[in-house]
């Protein structure tokens, strides 16, 4: 894929910033009794991270014609609930996970108790920022009532948690195809989705453009998943911020496990190229969501 001028780098650190300024002033503070769980969580939150699903809240807003500024505290909600997952999968009765963004995780830095609460907190505090007075008043009511949905269904039962519960019983067992894409389609597509089209839905999207924006987030969110299984084996250790081959350790139902490295290579440009088709009735306002895509694919941590 040819890159163009368009700065992906420069526009992820701006966009991110944005999002990390508003969770900043607008953190619980580090006091009373509960100080310590404020600090896991916040360890966990401004741990580094690229902060892409919450960029892509924010991307799906602007590409439908929204005011992006309009809706930092809706995107800040979704890093809280991507950190909450994160915290929870390292736990050891999960994925056992002693780093995370080259930092030992949550509750290695803490405890396991801390971790959990930690999580906990994090998950509740994403729908503070949801509802929060200055979102609300800048925003529809009825459009951010369905936001809120697509967000909540993407991250529970039917979604994240149910994704996360098949990873785990499938440990050690083996696979298809049919469970794989399951599983990676509930525990990490459906957010990714739901980011987007959140997104767009308070930026004032057209049914047409939701249904584009859906396809785009599908096919992301396998590409994303995709390399970060081939990450496990290829990648570099320094750069991911946590050890390689624990897919492996773990038995762990994977793309490359499956259909091995080269195979899965071509999965994720496949899904990539589907993504980018699926922007076409956006034109040249796409480009934003088109890099996004190509640095998804191309990502090394």
């Amino acid at each position: 894929m040819v890159q163009d001028k368009f700065d992906i780098n420069l526009y992820l650190k701006e966009r991110g910033k944005k999002v990390e300024e508003v969770l900043e002033i607008y953190f619980p503070k580090e006091k009373d009794y509960g100080e310590r769980v404020i600090s896991a969580a916040k360890y966990s939150v401004f741990a580094g991270g690229k902060r892409i699903r919450p960029i892509l809240c924010l991307a799906g807003c602007e590409v439908v014609g929204g005011d992006w500024e309009k809706i930092l505290f809706f995107a800040a909600g979704i890093e809280c609930i991507h950190t909450y997952s994160l915290i929870h999968d390292d736990l050891p009765c999960m994925d056992d996970d002693d780093f995370r963004r080259g930092k030992p995780s949550c509750h290695k830095a803490f405890d396991e108790a801390t971790a959990v609460l930690a999580g906990d907190g994090l998950q509740a505090l994403a729908f503070q920022f949801f509802t929060h007075p200055d979102l609300v008043k800048k925003v529809n009511k009825t459009k951010l009532l369905k936001a809120i949905y697509i967000i909540s269904k993407a991250i529970g039962l039917e979604g994240m948690v149910g994704g996360q519960m098949a990873d785990l019983l499938m440990e050690g067992k083996k696979g298809n195809a049919r469970i794989l894409k399951w599983i990676h389609l509930n525990k990490t597509v459906r957010l990714i989705e739901a980011s987007i089209i959140s997104g767009a839905i308070l930026g004032g999207a057209k049914s047409k453009e939701i249904k584009a924006l859906s396809v785009f987030g599908k096919n992301l969110g396998f590409a994303f998943q995709i390399v970060d299984d081939l990450l496990d084996l290829v990648g570099d250790e320094k750069k991911l911020g946590k050890k390689i081959y624990s897919d492996i350790k773990k038995q762990k139902l994977t793309y490359p496990a499956l259909f091995g490295i080269e195979k899965t290579r071509e999965l994720a440009e496949k899904h990539t190229q589907k993504a980018i088709s699926a922007l076409k009735i956006f034109g040249e306002n796409a480009q934003p969501l088109k890099s996004i895509a190509e640095f998804v694919l191309y990502r090394v941590n």
